[in-house]
């Protein structure tokens, strides 16, 4: 698919729940769109010297949200490009002001048991540590999806390849961008 007209002075931030496929649909959909890549939680990472998991261990999650939004603050002041947020990052108010101030927000939504099956298969997510990921996730629905909700732009995803993804994306940010005064 050729890349339509897309918001080119904003940067393109993904949200949506734990497995979802924010990074990986998120590298393909900056390649399409001939921008950066930048993953949040990888930022995250990189500026405290320590994983995700040690930092919520170490010092819990009010302290990782506090420096999950200084980050996202900072990726926002860059040139345009598209950022993958953590599964809880725009659930913050602070975070989620920003990134509607400075971003176009898109909401990647999937079924529950499709991302109840891909984050029972990895062991790194600290939210999931010693809990039914069918539960946890069920909570963060309840607790997310209205703030998920109020995103600029909503794209179903699924079990399928993900430059189907990509492709509903670029369609949805197109049709986003067109329907801006």
């Amino acid at each position: 698919m050729t890349a339509p007209a897309v918001p080119a002075r904003r940067t393109i931030a993904l949200v949506g729940l734990m497995g979802v496929g924010k990074s990986s649909i998120g590298r393909r959909l900056a390649i399409a769109l001939g921008l950066p890549f930048r993953d949040a939680d990888a930022e995250i990472e990189a500026a405290a010297g320590r994983s995700i998991s040690e930092i919520f261990s170490q010092y819990g999650e009010a302290t990782f949200r506090d420096g999950e939004r200084r980050v996202i603050a900072r990726l926002l002041e860059e040139s345009p490009h598209v950022l993958a947020t953590g599964g809880g990052a725009f659930a913050q108010p602070d975070t989620r002001a920003l990134i509607r101030a400075k971003a176009v927000s898109v909401w990647l939504k999937a079924d529950l048991e499709v991302l109840a099956r891909r984050v029972a298969r990895r062991d790194h997510r600290p939210l999931l540590v010693g809990k039914d990921p069918m539960e946890v996730l069920q909570a963060h629905v309840r607790d997310r999806y209205p703030a998920f909700e109020t995103a600029d732009v909503v794209v179903e995803t699924g079990d399928w390849p993900h430059q189907v993804a990509v492709d509903a994306i670029i369609k949805a940010l197109a049709a986003h961008a067109a329907a801006q005064p």
